[in-house]
This record gives structure tokens, sequence and C-alpha cells, in this order.
């Protein structure tokens, strides 16, 4: 053990000397748009609780009601004596919204993406190691799946569906199964994927069309349905603009039935306790009538964008509720967090690897929470400490 502990702490080391260290910090919440943290608040602009709703009474009520009925804990996977009567009404509701003919409830979004992938890839079913053209920049999570899986990933130029289309036709003569992996809306960019073009090329070369809509549902599309019809299979969470937690897969009835017998993030994990699904049902329930609030999160982004590029910041190619400001280095990321901290605003630094290395950044996002006196506070902040060295070289 003492060889193995010399080297983690190295790891630890370099990892600080190339300021990509992480550590946890303990915060409170007490509603959606006010953060604690070391005595002080912050207005956070870190959460991906779009809509507000993780404090929202017709989620809190319903979970509260399911814990008392149905008790906090499940007991057991949903193969043993886990699989509650709750969660087929909920697996019918995610289907309809999806527009798929099914769907199955997981533990998270990370591991529904890792476990179904790993699933859906394995060759000893297949026949053969499956084709897996996949967004350079998708989620780790899909990347954990296929590596899960043994596969080796196509990887295609960000958003680049002509890219695609040359790698699709590279392999043409090849018989393997084919896949497409994309997000809808990246979550470190905030851009969205030219879904139509690609869902073309998935017909055009038979190839299976799976979408992350983690961070579309509930927030983009027709009532809040996300951005995926197009795909044959859609991966998602509850822990976004749903405010609660859990994973769910959307496909056809046979899909579903193989992920029952082959998914084994389903097959050895233990269930969603009820107090989960009754946030879930709520979430459901509210989320299409909430267009108002949808409306009133994209224009707090507009606004944030318009004002970020008037003094020169990089947005990126954000079109949705997720914006980068893209500075460079983890130094100049880190801190920028901390000027913004020291005025009363949190916004997390994103470092890589979880971003290529030279586009550290600050990922804001923007929430029915929000005020537009925050936006304006947040930009007066950053066009400070944006001119600051500007003024310093002068």
């Amino acid at each position: 053990m003492a060889a193995s502990e010399s080297r983690y702490e190295a790891f630890l080391d370099s990892r600080a000397r190339e300021g990509l260290r992480r550590s946890l910090l303990a915060v409170a919440a007490r509603d959606a748009r006010i953060i604690g943290a070391e005595g002080r608040s912050y207005v956070n602009f870190s959460s991906n609780d779009y809509l507000a709703l993780r404090f929202n009474e017709a989620l809190i009520g319903r979970a509260m009601q399911w814990a008392e009925i149905y008790g906090v804990g499940s007991g057991a996977s949903r193969l043993v004596t886990g699989n509650l009567d709750l969660f087929a009404p909920i697996e019918a509701k995610i289907a309809q919204v999806k527009k798929k003919q099914a769907a199955l409830v997981m533990a998270s979004g990370f591991q529904t993406n890792a476990a179904v992938l790993q699933a859906l890839f394995d060759r000893s079913v297949l026949g053969a190691e499956p084709l897996v053209f996949a967004d350079r920049l998708n989620h780790a999570s899909m990347h954990f799946g296929c590596q899960a899986a043994g596969v080796r990933q196509l990887r295609y130029h960000h958003c680049d569906a002509a890219h695609l289309g040359e790698l699709l036709s590279h392999y043409q003569g090849d018989d393997r199964p084919r896949f497409i992996l994309t997000e809808s809306v990246f979550s470190m960019d905030g851009d969205i994927a030219p879904l139509a073009e690609i869902a073309l090329l998935a017909r055009e070369h038979d190839a299976c069309l799976i979408v992350d809509d983690a961070h579309a549902t509930g927030i983009l599309g027709e009532g809040g349905s996300g951005l995926s019809g197009a795909a044959d299979i859609v991966i998602g969470t509850f822990s976004k603009a749903l405010g609660g937690f859990g994973g769910y897969v959307a496909s056809t009835e046979t899909v579903r039935e193989y992920l029952i017998n082959r998914c084994g993030g389903l097959i050895y994990s233990t269930a969603l306790p009820p107090p989960v699904l009754g946030a879930i049902d709520a979430a459901l329930d509210s989320v299409p009538g909430m267009d108002t609030e949808r409306a009133y999160v994209a224009s707090l982004a507009e606004r944030f964008r318009a004002g970020a590029s008037a003094i020169g910041l990089d947005t990126g190619a954000s079109t949705s509720q997720i914006v980068p400001v893209i500075l460079g280095s983890p130094e100049a990321a880190i801190a920028m967090s901390y000027r913004l901290r020291q005025a009363g605003l949190w916004a997390n630094s994103i470092r890589p690897p979880t971003v290529p290395p030279g586009t550290a950044r600050l990922r804001l996002a923007f929430t029915a929470a929000h005020q537009e006196t925050d936006i304006d506070r947040l930009l007066d902040v950053l066009a400070g400490e944006h001119a600051a060295p500007h003024a310093r070289a002068m």
C-alpha cells in the first residue's frame, strides 16, 4: 500500500503544479438562486437547475408524500423487489415526452450513459466490434461507456456534420453495426448539435443515432421536450432542468427489454427511492406548462452574451442557457472565478481534462431564479477584471 500511496501523492502534486487539482467545498443552499459557503452568500451561476425546480413546492410535496406512503428506500434492484409500481407510470410519461415506444429509469445520468452504451456496444451480442462515430466533445460519461465496452471511437470534429459524413462514407463498405453519438446541448460550450443533418446521415448510412439530451430536456424544445426527436435512442437525466435526480433511456420496446437483460447498471444497481421518484413525477407534470420560464431563461442568456461580446469576452458558439467565458489557461480561469467570488458571485472554473487544453473557462448557467440585475452585476465585474490587464499593460 505504501508504494501506491506515494504514486497517488505524486499525481496530486502534479495536478497542483499544473493548476488542475480539484477539491470539495461544503456549500449550503436554501433556494435556487443563492448558495452559501464559508460564511458568505453568493448568487449561483454554476447550477444546472435551469427551471429552479429543486425547491419547487409541487416536487417537494410529492417527494414527501411518496416517502410517507412508500418509504425512503426501494430495498433492492429493480429485478429483485425494487421495481416498485411507481416506475411504470413515470416511464410512460418519459416515453410520451420523447416520442418513443418505451423508457427505462436508471440511477443517474452518468451511470445511464456509461452502462447503457456498454450494453449496446457489446460485441458478443452484435457479432463484431461496432463502428461508433462520436462527437469529440461528448460528455465524459459517453466516453466512459465506450471504453467500458472496449470500442474505439471514430471521433468527428465538434458539431461538424460534414466531417461525420466523410467518416461514414469512408466505412461505407464495412458491414459492422453503426452508431452515432452526440449530445444535443453540449454541457461545457452551450452550443447545439446539428441534429437534423446528423439524423439524415444516420438514415443514409443505416446508423443508430443516440442523443444525450440531458441539457435540453425541460428547458428547450416544444413544452420542454428537448431536442432529441430525431434520435433512435435518447439518454438523459432528471438532475438538470427537472430539478431532481436519476437517469433515463427512451427507445423501442426491443431495446428496453434488451437493456433489462444485459445492462449491468440496471441489473445490479439498487432502484431509485420513492421520494426521488415522487420529485421526478411532479417535474414531468409541471415542465410542459413552463413556457414563460423557458423564455425568461433564454432572454437572460442572450442578455449576458450581448453584454459579454460588448466587452470583448469569448463566449464561444453558445446559443443556450449555458454560456462559457473562455479564458485560456487554468490560472486565468481560477483567478477570474476567485475575483467573482470576492464580489459575491459563484462561477466555477472549468479546466482540462474536462475541456480541451487552452480552453479553460468559466461555465455560466442561467436559470429561472436569476434576476436581470444579477446578469448586469456579473457583467460589471467581468468588465472590470477583463479591462484590468490592459490597464496595467499601458
